[in-house]
């Protein structure tokens, strides 16, 4: 399992409606709305790491409303579980 998290960008107005939108995509378990540079954070958990990819330009920046984002690949490596 490949985790992400996307921090996203929305255009005014628009908040209320990509944040249900959000919840609607299966790989997105978790949405925070957040104060900031960034209006969104977005939990995002796939079979592996390219599939992120896939869900981000396909689902999530085709959301009306959805300016930016930028996009964090999580890693194991300081649990120790290599």
């Amino acid at each position: 399992m490949a985790i992400g998290f996307a921090l996203l960008s929305i255009s005014p107005l628009y908040e209320k409606e990509v944040y249900e939108d959000l919840k609607k995509i299966p790989e997105v378990t978790e949405v925070h709305p957040l104060f900031g540079e960034y209006d969104i954070l977005i939990k995002i958990e796939t079979g592996d790491i390219d599939s992120i990819g896939k869900v981000v330009i396909t689902k999530i920046r085709s959301l009306k409303g959805v300016t930016d984002t930028k996009t964090l690949i999580g890693t194991k490596s300081l649990s120790g579980e290599l």
